[in-house]
Formats: C-alpha cells, structure tokens, sequence
C-alpha cells in the first residue's frame, strides 16, 4: 500500500523485544539501540512516538527506560505503525483529473469521489484492517516458532543482563 518509513520496523523490533521484559523491568534506550545497530538518537525518536501513542512507558532515572504500556495481546501491529509514521492515509487524492487541459466543464461531472481514490481508500483500509486484527502477542506467537534456538538465547542473554 505506501512505503513504511524504516522507523517502523525499528518500533516492532523494539516492541517485540519488551515484550519478552517481566513487568517490573525496563530496558534503556541505548540497550535497545545497541542491540539492533541503531543509533540512540534515532531510536529514542521512535520511542518517544511509542510513548506518546500509549504503546510503550518510559520509565525516568538513572535507572529508567523502556516497558510496554500494556499486555502484547493489546497491542495491535496498526498501533505501532500509526505511532511511528502517522495516522495519516497512504494515499492522497490531488483531484488532478480537474486540472489538466481536457477537463470537463460540467461540474456535474465530478459529483463523486474520483474512482481512483475510492479503490486506493478501500485497499487502504484493509491493510489497516489487517494490522488492526494482529497483535504484539501474535508477532510473539511467530518469533517463538520462527527464531532459532541460538539466537532466541543470545537476545535472551542480553536482555537479562541489560534489563534493570
């Protein structure tokens, strides 16, 4: 549908990744950067966005940082994609077709939305549909099924040693 800005995949990793935090502990920002080989900066750019959309707490103190602000089930992936990138539509209809030299000088002829919009708006809310309808949890779901035991123990080894 659009081209989702790299921010959002850096959130659902981040996300993912909290998710797997007991409730009383948080991770910093620049674990979480470190982590995935982003700069801080960057990262603490798109968390904030999550914090702000109610996704993630930011926990403050020298031993603050970063927890989910509520269970992974009630989390769905649009939430995180809208924090990052806006709730804005993916398509914006420009009404072109009543600009260029051959136009109709009926305004009846336009009483409708343009047809083109009409089908880019459907699309678009299935795709949101679709992401409404999947959760952190289900993301987990996939991660536990998917990622091999090796790694599954690595990004468990750092998280207990960088959780506080």
């Amino acid at each position: 549908m659009r081209r989702l800005g790299d921010g959002v995949e850096a959130a659902l990793h981040c996300v993912a990744v909290l998710a797997e935090l007991p409730e009383d502990k948080v991770l910093s920002g620049r674990d979480l950067a470190a982590l995935h080989g982003l700069s801080e900066s960057y990262l603490l750019k798109h968390m904030r966005a999550l914090t702000a959309a109610g996704v993630t707490e930011a926990v403050p103190g020298p031993r603050g940082g970063f927890r989910l602000a509520r269970a992974p089930g009630q989390i769905s992936l649009l939430d995180v994609v809208e924090a990052v990138d806006g709730p804005g539509p993916a398509f914006v209809c420009r009404e072109i077709r009543r600009k260029g030299d051959v136009t109709s000088n009926d305004p009846c002829a336009y009483r409708r939305d343009c047809f083109i919009k009409r089908r880019m708006m459907t699309a678009e809310e299935a795709w949101r549909a679709s992401l409404r309808g999947q959760s952190l949890a289900d993301l987990m779901a996939d991660a536990r099924a998917e990622i091999g035991p090796e790694n599954m123990r690595a990004v468990g080894g750092f998280i207990q040693d960088k959780q506080r």
